[in-house]
Protein backbone atom coordinates (compact mmCIF):
# COMPACT_ATOMS: atom_id res chain seq x y z
CA UNK A 1 0.00 0.00 0.00
CA UNK A 2 2.93 2.34 0.61
CA UNK A 3 4.25 1.67 -2.89
CA UNK A 4 0.78 2.43 -4.25
CA UNK A 5 0.75 5.70 -2.30
CA UNK A 6 3.93 6.73 -4.13
CA UNK A 7 2.19 6.03 -7.42
CA UNK A 8 -1.05 7.79 -6.52
CA UNK A 9 0.74 10.97 -5.53
CA UNK A 10 2.90 10.91 -8.66
CA UNK A 11 -0.16 10.49 -10.87
CA UNK A 12 -1.90 13.40 -9.14
CA UNK A 13 1.25 15.51 -9.62
CA UNK A 14 1.11 14.90 -13.39
CA UNK A 15 3.84 12.28 -13.83
CA UNK A 16 3.93 10.03 -16.89
CA UNK A 17 3.05 6.35 -16.69
CA UNK A 18 6.68 5.34 -17.16
CA UNK A 19 7.80 7.37 -14.14
CA UNK A 20 4.94 6.06 -12.00
CA UNK A 21 5.79 2.48 -12.95
CA UNK A 22 9.47 2.96 -12.22
CA UNK A 23 9.05 4.62 -8.82
CA UNK A 24 6.42 2.16 -7.58
CA UNK A 25 8.57 -0.80 -8.64
CA UNK A 26 11.67 0.69 -7.03
CA UNK A 27 9.87 1.43 -3.75
CA UNK A 28 8.24 -2.01 -3.58
CA UNK A 29 11.52 -3.84 -4.23
CA UNK A 30 13.34 -1.63 -1.75
CA UNK A 31 10.78 -2.70 0.87
CA UNK A 32 11.31 -6.39 0.19
CA UNK A 33 9.20 -7.40 -2.80
CA UNK A 34 10.63 -10.06 -5.13
CA UNK A 35 8.14 -9.43 -7.94
CA UNK A 36 6.12 -6.36 -8.85
CA UNK A 37 3.39 -6.39 -11.52
CA UNK A 38 1.67 -3.07 -12.02
CA UNK A 39 -1.22 -1.71 -14.04
CA UNK A 40 -1.26 2.09 -14.34
CA UNK A 41 -4.70 3.41 -15.27
CA UNK A 42 -5.98 6.97 -15.55
CA UNK A 43 -8.28 6.72 -12.50
CA UNK A 44 -6.78 3.77 -10.62
CA UNK A 45 -3.64 1.76 -9.95
CA UNK A 46 -3.48 -2.01 -9.55
CA UNK A 47 -0.44 -3.82 -8.18
CA UNK A 48 0.52 -7.43 -7.46
CA UNK A 49 3.39 -7.92 -5.01
CA UNK A 50 5.18 -11.27 -4.78
CA UNK A 51 7.46 -12.31 -1.89
CA UNK A 52 8.73 -15.86 -2.08
CA UNK A 53 5.81 -18.06 -3.06
CA UNK A 54 3.19 -15.65 -1.76
CA UNK A 55 1.45 -12.82 -3.59
CA UNK A 56 -1.13 -10.13 -2.94
CA UNK A 57 -3.04 -7.81 -5.26
CA UNK A 58 -4.37 -4.40 -4.34
CA UNK A 59 -6.09 -1.54 -6.18
CA UNK A 60 -5.88 2.19 -5.40
CA UNK A 61 -8.05 5.02 -6.65
CA UNK A 62 -6.32 8.05 -8.19
CA UNK A 63 -7.73 11.49 -7.43
CA UNK A 64 -7.85 14.60 -9.60
CA UNK A 65 -4.75 14.89 -11.76
CA UNK A 66 -2.94 18.23 -11.73
CA UNK A 67 0.62 19.50 -12.12
CA UNK A 68 3.08 19.81 -9.22
CA UNK A 69 6.62 19.27 -10.46
CA UNK A 70 8.25 20.21 -7.16
CA UNK A 71 6.41 17.51 -5.20
CA UNK A 72 6.87 15.13 -8.15
CA UNK A 73 10.67 15.39 -7.93
CA UNK A 74 10.69 15.15 -4.13
CA UNK A 75 8.69 11.91 -4.30
CA UNK A 76 11.06 10.50 -6.92
CA UNK A 77 14.01 11.37 -4.70
CA UNK A 78 12.37 9.64 -1.73
CA UNK A 79 11.66 6.60 -3.91
CA UNK A 80 15.39 6.37 -4.66
CA UNK A 81 16.19 6.31 -0.93
CA UNK A 82 13.62 3.56 -0.35
CA UNK A 83 15.08 1.54 -3.24
CA UNK A 84 18.57 1.76 -1.74
CA UNK A 85 17.29 0.29 1.52
CA UNK A 86 18.16 3.31 3.67
CA UNK A 87 14.52 3.78 4.75
CA UNK A 88 12.08 1.24 6.13
CA UNK A 89 8.33 1.26 5.55
CA UNK A 90 7.48 3.31 8.64
CA UNK A 91 10.14 5.96 8.03
CA UNK A 92 9.28 6.13 4.31
CA UNK A 93 5.58 6.64 5.02
CA UNK A 94 6.32 9.37 7.57
CA UNK A 95 8.64 11.15 5.13
CA UNK A 96 6.09 10.86 2.31
CA UNK A 97 3.40 12.40 4.50
CA UNK A 98 5.82 15.17 5.50
CA UNK A 99 6.57 15.96 1.85
CA UNK A 100 2.87 16.27 1.06
CA UNK A 101 2.38 18.66 3.98
CA UNK A 102 5.52 20.78 3.69
CA UNK A 103 6.64 20.90 0.04
CA UNK A 104 6.36 24.63 -0.72
CA UNK A 105 4.10 26.13 -3.36
CA UNK A 106 4.31 29.51 -5.01
CA UNK A 107 1.91 32.11 -3.58
CA UNK A 108 -1.34 32.33 -5.50
CA UNK A 109 -0.83 35.99 -6.40
CA UNK A 110 2.61 35.22 -7.87
CA UNK A 111 1.14 32.46 -10.04
CA UNK A 112 -1.64 34.79 -11.20
CA UNK A 113 0.84 37.49 -12.24
CA UNK A 114 3.15 34.98 -13.94
CA UNK A 115 0.24 33.54 -15.91
CA UNK A 116 -0.79 37.03 -16.96
CA UNK A 117 2.73 37.84 -18.17
CA UNK A 118 2.99 34.53 -20.04
CA UNK A 119 -0.34 34.97 -21.84
CA UNK A 120 0.48 38.58 -22.75
CA UNK A 121 3.86 37.48 -24.13
CA UNK A 122 2.26 34.71 -26.18
CA UNK A 123 -0.32 37.23 -27.33
CA UNK A 124 2.43 39.45 -28.68
CA UNK A 125 3.91 36.46 -30.50
CA UNK A 126 0.48 35.78 -32.01
CA UNK A 127 0.24 39.36 -33.28
CA UNK A 128 -1.66 41.18 -30.52
CA UNK A 129 -0.86 44.90 -30.66
CA UNK A 130 0.32 46.84 -27.61
CA UNK A 131 -3.11 48.25 -26.70
CA UNK A 132 -4.36 44.66 -26.57
CA UNK A 133 -1.42 43.20 -24.61
CA UNK A 134 -2.37 44.92 -21.33
CA UNK A 135 -5.93 43.57 -21.36
CA UNK A 136 -4.59 40.09 -22.10
CA UNK A 137 -2.32 40.33 -19.04
CA UNK A 138 -5.13 41.53 -16.76
CA UNK A 139 -7.73 39.08 -18.06
CA UNK A 140 -5.39 36.08 -17.85
CA UNK A 141 -4.31 36.97 -14.29
CA UNK A 142 -7.95 37.34 -13.23
CA UNK A 143 -8.80 34.10 -15.03
CA UNK A 144 -6.10 32.20 -13.14
CA UNK A 145 -7.36 33.61 -9.84
CA UNK A 146 -10.87 32.51 -10.76
CA UNK A 147 -9.61 29.12 -11.79
CA UNK A 148 -7.99 28.59 -8.38
CA UNK A 149 -11.15 29.68 -6.62
CA UNK A 150 -13.33 27.31 -8.65
CA UNK A 151 -10.90 24.45 -7.99
CA UNK A 152 -11.02 25.18 -4.24
CA UNK A 153 -14.80 24.89 -4.40
CA UNK A 154 -14.48 21.59 -6.30
CA UNK A 155 -16.32 22.81 -9.39
CA UNK A 156 -16.17 20.32 -12.27
CA UNK A 157 -12.92 20.98 -14.15
CA UNK A 158 -14.62 21.21 -17.56
CA UNK A 159 -17.35 23.57 -16.37
CA UNK A 160 -14.67 25.65 -14.65
CA UNK A 161 -12.67 25.81 -17.89
CA UNK A 162 -15.71 27.10 -19.78
CA UNK A 163 -16.45 29.75 -17.15
CA UNK A 164 -12.82 30.92 -17.00
CA UNK A 165 -12.50 30.95 -20.79
CA UNK A 166 -15.69 32.98 -21.13
CA UNK A 167 -14.75 35.44 -18.40
CA UNK A 168 -11.13 35.95 -19.48
CA UNK A 169 -11.97 36.32 -23.17
CA UNK A 170 -14.83 38.74 -22.46
CA UNK A 171 -12.76 40.93 -20.12
CA UNK A 172 -9.84 40.96 -22.55
CA UNK A 173 -12.11 41.81 -25.47
CA UNK A 174 -13.97 44.62 -23.72
CA UNK A 175 -10.78 46.24 -22.42
CA UNK A 176 -8.89 45.82 -25.70
CA UNK A 177 -11.74 47.40 -27.64
CA UNK A 178 -11.96 50.27 -25.13
CA UNK A 179 -8.20 50.93 -25.51
CA UNK A 180 -8.47 51.00 -29.30
CA UNK A 181 -6.81 47.69 -30.11
CA UNK A 182 -7.08 46.44 -33.69
CA UNK A 183 -6.53 42.80 -32.67
CA UNK A 184 -9.46 42.25 -30.31
CA UNK A 185 -10.28 38.72 -31.48
CA UNK A 186 -6.69 37.55 -31.12
CA UNK A 187 -6.42 39.16 -27.70
CA UNK A 188 -9.51 37.26 -26.58
CA UNK A 189 -7.94 33.98 -27.62
CA UNK A 190 -4.57 34.79 -26.05
CA UNK A 191 -6.20 35.49 -22.67
CA UNK A 192 -7.25 31.83 -22.31
CA UNK A 193 -3.90 30.20 -23.14
CA UNK A 194 -3.54 29.42 -19.42
CA UNK A 195 -6.16 26.70 -19.96
CA UNK A 196 -4.19 24.83 -22.63
CA UNK A 197 -3.39 21.40 -21.06
CA UNK A 198 0.26 21.19 -22.05
CA UNK A 199 1.50 18.64 -19.49
CA UNK A 200 -1.40 16.20 -20.02
CA UNK A 201 -0.90 16.48 -23.79
CA UNK A 202 2.80 15.65 -23.48
CA UNK A 203 2.11 12.77 -21.10
CA UNK A 204 -0.53 11.35 -23.44
CA UNK A 205 2.01 11.28 -26.27
CA UNK A 206 4.76 9.84 -24.07
CA UNK A 207 2.52 7.11 -22.66
CA UNK A 208 1.40 6.00 -26.12
CA UNK A 209 4.97 5.96 -27.43
CA UNK A 210 6.13 4.07 -24.32
CA UNK A 211 3.68 1.23 -24.99
CA UNK A 212 0.84 2.31 -22.71
CA UNK A 213 -1.89 3.07 -25.28
CA UNK A 214 -4.78 2.69 -22.83
CA UNK A 215 -3.43 5.28 -20.40
CA UNK A 216 -2.23 7.54 -23.20
CA UNK A 217 -5.58 7.39 -24.98
CA UNK A 218 -7.46 8.21 -21.78
CA UNK A 219 -5.27 11.26 -21.29
CA UNK A 220 -5.69 12.28 -24.92
CA UNK A 221 -9.48 12.09 -24.60
CA UNK A 222 -9.33 14.26 -21.48
CA UNK A 223 -7.23 16.82 -23.37
CA UNK A 224 -9.64 16.83 -26.31
CA UNK A 225 -12.69 17.34 -24.09
CA UNK A 226 -10.93 20.13 -22.19
CA UNK A 227 -10.11 21.94 -25.44
CA UNK A 228 -13.74 21.63 -26.55
CA UNK A 229 -15.00 23.28 -23.36
CA UNK A 230 -12.36 26.02 -23.59
CA UNK A 231 -13.37 26.68 -27.19
CA UNK A 232 -17.03 26.96 -26.17
CA UNK A 233 -16.13 29.52 -23.51
CA UNK A 234 -14.09 31.63 -25.93
CA UNK A 235 -16.81 31.44 -28.60
CA UNK A 236 -19.42 32.63 -26.10
CA UNK A 237 -17.23 35.59 -25.21
CA UNK A 238 -16.62 36.46 -28.84
CA UNK A 239 -20.32 36.05 -29.63
CA UNK A 240 -21.19 38.44 -26.82
CA UNK A 241 -18.86 41.10 -28.27
CA UNK A 242 -19.72 40.43 -31.89
CA UNK A 243 -16.27 39.02 -32.66
CA UNK A 244 -17.39 35.48 -33.44
CA UNK A 245 -17.01 34.35 -37.06
CA UNK A 246 -18.89 31.48 -38.73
Amino acid sequence: MLAMEFGRLLMECGASGEIVDGVIGAAARGLGADRVDLRVGYASLEITIGIGGEGITRMRKVGAIGVNHRLDHEIRRLGGHVQSGTLGAGAARAELERLVRTTPRYPGWAVDLAVGVACAAFGRLLGVDWPGAGPVFAAAALGQAGRRSLAAHRVNVFIAATLVAFGASAVSGVCARWLGSHTVAVAMSAAVLLLVPGVPSLNAQNDILAGRPTLGSARAVWVAVMLIFVTVGVWLGQFLLGEAHP
